[in-house]
Parts: structure tokens; sequence; C-alpha cells
């Protein structure tokens, strides 16, 4: 055999020799990926040829908001008029304000949806506080998706409203001069675009822009309604939990929908399936201060020990409760409180509302918390 030949066949053993070894190594990551001996790595498509995709989890306030009007929890007036506009595909321009979590975003979005259909996205423009809106948004922006004419016939040839919605949440916190230069834009652009604009105080928003809308105001969730609307979350999702505890959900709360979803998800995430939410586990969550804590506080001041009452203010440090939320609790606590009279009442929310002050100004909360508890010892006497 001739040299020639001779180097031919080596160089086709040595690569017989590498390609066993490179496929050796990929089998080896495959198993060390999978934990199956020849698994096909994960760029491999299945022999059906369609990959399946799993959808990440979504939060629970997204999952269960509202899809239509209907389903809306409360605010039977406010449901009552958007479902005559919605019949009738017309919405004036709207101001809706109230306290947050009572579904003013979703209530907007879900008559939209009924309005557009498919169509949904291209005719709404949301802007949320996180984005700017000051002048120059509401001169760009704002002004220019109010401009763009919109047509009465879907692409499948179904009639839809010649309209767009702008919304704009949280509107309370535009600037005076943003606010001005949109009631302009409102005025000049009323045939092709309605506004929407939502907030939690309206006496934040300028009487220009408040008398050209219909303004409906939100009100806190009923203890029901929430109590409702968890049972069926928790059915749907499988969640053990006390019946108690749905009372310690509405109360931590306060009527935020959103919020009291919120724990409940994060507690069922926190605790696992199996482990059924109690009290104790809501306040854990929450960082709510629970009522004995408030209880004890009270009797120790009561007892008009400085020594005590300092060695209480400690505890609650090392328990890493928040001061600033204890003292959110006590203005009710005292205020509902039996065996305290008025003035005794008057003199101690006085200095709550100092220290809560100082709190916010960057002041010590071990400081604040023993001003205020010195203040009730000289009320208790």
């Amino acid at each position: 055999m001739c040299k020639i030949c001779i180097q031919i066949s080596e160089y086709k053993k040595t690569n017989a020799a590498l390609n066993f070894i490179v496929i050796d190594h990929l089998k080896m990551q495959a198993f060390l990926k999978t934990g199956k001996s020849g698994a096909s790595s994960g760029s491999d498509k299945p022999q059906g040829g369609t990959v399946e995709r799993r959808k990440p989890p979504a939060p629970w306030v997204e999952k269960y908001r509202p899809r239509s009007v209907d389903d809306v929890v409360e605010q039977s007036e406010v449901v009552a008029v958007l479902r005559k506009c919605v019949e009738g595909a017309d919405l004036p321009n709207m101001l809706l304000y109230g306290p947050p979590g009572t579904g003013k975003t979703s209530t907007i979005l879900a008559a939209a949806r009924q309005i557009f259909g498919d169509m949904y996205k291209d005719r709404i423009l949301e802007l949320n506080a996180s984005d700017e809106r000051g002048i120059n948004v509401v001169r760009t922006k704002i002004k220019n998706f109010s401009q763009l004419s919109a047509s009465h016939v879907r692409p499948d040839g179904r009639p839809v409203p010649p309209f767009k919605i702008i919304i704009l949440d949280e509107a309370d916190s535009m600037t005076h001069a943003a606010q001005s230069a949109l009631r302009r834009t409102m005025e000049k652009e009323s045939s092709s675009t309605r506004f929407c604009l939502i907030c939690n105080y309206v006496s934040r928003i300028i009487v220009p822009i408040t008398s050209r809308c219909s303004k409906f105001r939100f009100k806190p969730l009923g203890e029901e309604k929430i109590i409702a609307r968890l049972q069926h979350i928790c059915e749907l999702e499988s969640v053990k939990i006390d019946p108690d505890a749905y009372k310690t959900i509405v109360k931590i709360s306060g009527g935020d929908l959103r919020r009291a979803i919120t724990t409940l998800q994060s507690c069922f995430r926190l605790q696992g399936s199996e482990h059924t939410i109690n009290t104790a586990d809501l306040f854990e969550m929450s960082g709510v201060i629970p009522d004995y804590l408030l209880d004890d506080f009270m009797d120790v001041c009561r007892s008009g020990n400085y020594e005590r009452l300092e060695q209480f203010v400690r505890d609650i440090g090392y328990s890493a409760y928040s001061v600033g939320q204890m003292m959110e609790q006590l203005v009710e606590f005292i205020v509902h409180h039996p065996n305290l009279t008025d003035p005794q009442k008057a003199k101690i929310c006085e200095k709550l509302g100092e220290c809560c002050y100082r709190l916010q100004d960057g002041g010590s909360e071990y400081l604040q918390i023993m001003d205020l508890g010195c203040c009730i010892i000289l009320a208790l006497k």
C-alpha cells in the first residue's frame, strides 16, 4: 500500500474516533439535563412537530380580572350606566374616582373589551403614573393618538364604534399645566376619541376637566362581596383556608379587593397547597400588628411604668414590626376604645399625628413610639 493510501486510512480512523467522542459527549450532556439515558437535547422537536410552551403563572389579580362589565364586583350604579353605554356602543368622557382596589381600571378595561372585541388593543391608549405625563406628552403622544381616524367596520365586516379610548390612570398626579393642555384636546377630538380619567382624589383634577366628564364614584367594597370573591378564587385554585380567615383578610385589606387577593395568593405560595391558611399566617404575611399587641401596649401605658414601656418598645423592634403600621392601626384603635374619654382620645390622637409626621420626615421609630407612650401615660393619669 502506498504512503498516500496509508495516510488517508489513518485520517478516516482518527475522524471516526473524534465523532464517537463528540456523540458520547452530547449524550452525557443530555443525560445531565434530563436525567434519562438517550434523551434528546432541548433543541430537538417532538415527533408531532409542535413544541408545547407552558404559560408562566399569572398573578391572581390579573387572572381573575373582570372580562365584562357584569363581572365587576358591586358598584351597581356604575355598572348599570356602563351596561347601557355598551349596548348603545357609545361612551362619554368619564372620570372614575374612589379608593384604590375598588375596580376603576378593571371596569373601563372590561367595557372597552366588550365594545371593541378583537380590536381592543388598537383602540386603547393607556398611560399610568409610571409613564411620563407632563405637558409635552399631552401635546405629542396623546394629541397624535387622538387625531388618528377610527374605522367603523372591523376586518371581518362587523360594525364597531368609530372612536378610540385614552385611559389616564392616576390622573390626579398630572401637573396643572398638563391638565390644562388636555382639556383643549378633549374638546377638539371629541368626535373620534373618548377620554377616561382615573384617580383617587377628584379634588386634584381641575374644574374645566371635571365639567367635561361624567363622574362615577367607586365606593369601598363591602365585606360580603370581598368574601364571596375570595371564596370563588379559593374553589378554583384549591386553596385550603379557615372560615375565620376570610374576615381577617377583609380587615387587613380595608375594602381593597386587589390587596385582599394579593395577600391570599402570597400566603398560599408561602405555606404551600397542603397547608390550611389561618389568621396567624395572614398577620405574618401582611405585616399587620395583631390586636393583642395593641392591647398590651395600652396596658403598659396604663401601668405608668416607664421601664416596662421601654422594654415593650424594644420587643416591638426585635419582632421587626413597623412602627408606622402600628401608629396607623392605633388611630382606629384609640378612636373606638371604650374606656377612654373624648379629651383623652383627642390628646392621644394629636400626639399620633405629630409622631406620624416625624416618621415621614425620617425620625427615629424608637423615639416616636416612646414619645407616644409617654403621652398616653400622662393622658391616662
